[in-house]
């Protein structure tokens, strides 16, 4: 039960260190599920960091090498930066949301707004996810389609319909009668979190069906051999690979999140470190399979670093090439330097004495 102490002078106790009227709810908290919340939340805040840092390395990695630009990586750029904004805005939100008691309290308008713009991203995590799974799977199944009207169509998907589902969920939210979806800069899951929610479900589990109809045409391929001329090219094998390990991943998330143990359980506490992981460093897994285990980017890199290596051994050349020439006998010298006595004088102040041939022909030539 929460209270209040009175003063023997008719005032409420005042907390010393914000000079605020407190209210004791110490004894309304449990403290040992407090603490294990607190360790979960870190948890969460150290894997958003870690793929923060991963995506925005993919990100710069796949705008400077300009010649890896292709359509599949678009699609991949795009990914990165939904992923990247999505991670920023959670280490906002557990940083200075959760952590700011009075801030909950007082439920003001931006943190509402940052709540939106936290769910918009999320969605579209998964809209670009679903996204890749269908250009791959079109790719595959249709040999004439134009990759660049296949990129602008899924432009279409992967940013504007989750602004569709997220003004939906917003709009039910912040008209609800409930207090638990109104209230606390909307922290609580509320009741109408299944707007997010199924269309997350459906997206991974298309994927899911993309990738066994993937399977099944490459294995026909691979069947057929190169007899027919089928065999698919080595990029896409890669390709199929990394969509291989990547879409069960994400999908493996939101699959178990609807079947949350009940309060208490013994799976709770395992489910919430699941949980945890599985979301944070979602993003870590999208860099790792789609930039840095890349075959075409570990080449770029080979390439780069063969090229720097080339260049530095035909700069130890001109080096020895230059020392070289003040091995040349002292007549050359002076013979060049006084053919080039003008030069010389624009690079040495002092002036520079003549070569005793040069005078003896000299004084030789007046006497005569």
């Amino acid at each position: 039960m929460a209270h209040k102490h009175c003063e023997l002078n008719g005032t409420w106790f005042r907390h010393p260190e914000s000079n605020q009227i407190w209210s004791n709810y110490t004894t309304c908290v449990n403290l040992q599920d407090l603490s294990w919340q607190q360790s979960i939340n870190g948890i969460y805040e150290v894997g958003y960091a870690i793929s923060l840092v991963a995506l925005l390395l993919s990100l710069g990695i796949l705008t400077y090498f300009r010649s890896l630009r292709c359509a599949r990586i678009t699609l991949h750029m795009n990914l990165f930066t939904s992923f990247a904004f999505n991670n920023a805005l959670w280490l906002i939100w557990y940083r200075f949301i959760v952590a700011n008691t009075d801030l909950l309290l007082n439920n003001g308008i931006p943190c509402r707004v940052l709540h939106v713009v936290l769910h918009y991203f999320l969605l579209t995590n998964y809209a670009w996810m679903l996204c890749e799974g269908f250009y791959l799977h079109t790719l595959l199944v249709s040999a004439f389609t134009s990759e660049h009207k296949l990129v602008n169509w899924l432009m279409g998907l992967g940013w504007p319909v989750p602004a569709v589902i997220v003004t939906l969920y917003t709009t039910l939210r912040a008209f609800s009668d409930d207090p638990a979806d109104t209230e606390q800069c909307w922290i609580n899951e509320g009741n109408y979190m299944n707007a997010l929610i199924y269309p997350v479900c459906v997206s991974t589990l298309l994927n899911l069906l993309f990738l066994f109809n993937i399977v099944r045409v490459l294995l026909m391929k691979l069947r057929a051999g190169p007899a027919i001329g089928t065999r698919p090219s080595r990029s896409m094998l890669q390709a199929f690979r990394a969509t291989l390990l990547l879409v069960p991943l994400l999908g493996l998330h939101y699959l178990v999140i609807p079947f949350r143990p009940p309060k208490n359980h013994p799976w709770e506490n395992f489910y919430e470190v699941l949980s945890a992981i599985t979301a944070s460093f979602q993003g870590l897994c999208v860099a790792v399979l789609f930039c840095f285990c890349n075959g075409e980017v570990i080449a770029q890199f080979k390439r780069k670093w063969d090229g720097s290596v080339l260049l530095r051994k035909r700069a130890n050349s001109c080096t020895a090439t230059t020392v070289s020439v003040c091995n040349i006998d002292e007549q050359r010298i002076w013979s060049f330097c006084d053919l080039n006595r003008f030069k010389w004088r624009l690079c040495f102040p002092l002036p520079l004495p003549r070569h005793p041939l040069r005078n003896k022909t000299r004084g030789k030539n007046q006497v005569d």
